[in-house]
């Protein structure tokens, strides 16, 4: 992981260990405490502050290095994927302190964020998309987020033409379906009741395959494991998806 880290202008301009530091923000994720309640002093041998550690991060979020650290072990790994079927699904995350795409909905009567996530046949996480906010339903411009994901898909080196695609029935949408006809996209996206009489429908829904779908439940548990993505407290979007792809790593990692 440390490698794909910038170190910024100066080198050696850090007293302290770069593993030390993504220690302290792993613990930051798997815990979900505040950056300001890190245990310093369980990772740092001399004086040093929480407020650096947020730094570092932010720094690391802004210039990509998370997002480089999951292309990179995706592609080494490329081989061990199972891309026969992949998986995708919404999240729903409630938004303590607002900040950006944040939105109020309805159902869980609270503001919200919402991110679409990709995963393979066997539940490893691929993908995640842009945040939007709650107030809009998980097809809310479902061409270009999944346009986004793809593309994010392939800088790994991974093909994902003529790829069967899971969804549950509140993927099932014109858009959607045009779109991975558009894209070489087998679309298997359980009928939604709410569209009409599902005996006249001439889509193919293959209920076997569909089963597979379970592989992203247990993905969405492995990701409930890191506490600090159970409530959304980042204000900045790009913050709060880069935690997610540190999550991503660290299944990856774990699994692969």
């Amino acid at each position: 992981m440390c490698p794909y880290l910038s170190l910024g202008e100066k080198k050696n301009n850090s007293k302290v260990l770069l593993e030390d530091v993504v220690r302290a923000i792993l613990y930051r994720l798997k815990t979900g405490c505040q950056w300001r309640e890190l245990p310093m002093k369980q990772f740092f041998e001399v004086e040093y502050s929480w407020n650096s550690v947020y730094q570092h991060f932010a720094r690391w979020s802004k210039n990509g290095s998370w997002e480089m650290i999951k292309q990179r072990l995706l592609e080494k790994y490329k081989t061990l994927l199972d891309m026969s079927c992949i998986q995708l699904d919404g999240s729903h995350t409630i938004s303590k302190r607002g900040g950006e795409n944040v939105g109020c909905q309805g159902r869980k009567k609270a503001k919200t964020s919402n991110m679409l996530f990709i995963c393979d046949n066997n539940g490893l996480p691929l993908s995640c998309s842009e945040v939007t906010s709650g107030n809009h339903h998980d097809v809310f411009e479902i061409e270009q987020q999944l346009h986004m994901m793809l593309k994010d898909i392939k800088k790994s080196e991974i093909r994902t033409d003529y790829l069967f695609l899971n969804a549950d029935a509140g993927f099932d949408a014109w858009e959607l379906r045009n779109f991975c006809i558009k894209n070489d996209l087998f679309a298997n996206i359980d009928f939604n009741k709410r569209n009409g009489n599902i005996s006249d429908r001439e889509e193919i829904f293959d209920k076997e395959l569909y089963k597979r779908r379970i592989v992203i439940e247990r993905m969405n548990a492995w990701i409930d494991g890191f506490k600090a993505l159970l409530i959304r407290y980042e204000t900045k979007e790009k913050h709060w998806r880069d935690l997610h792809l540190l999550a991503f790593v660290c299944i990856l990692i774990r699994k692969l």
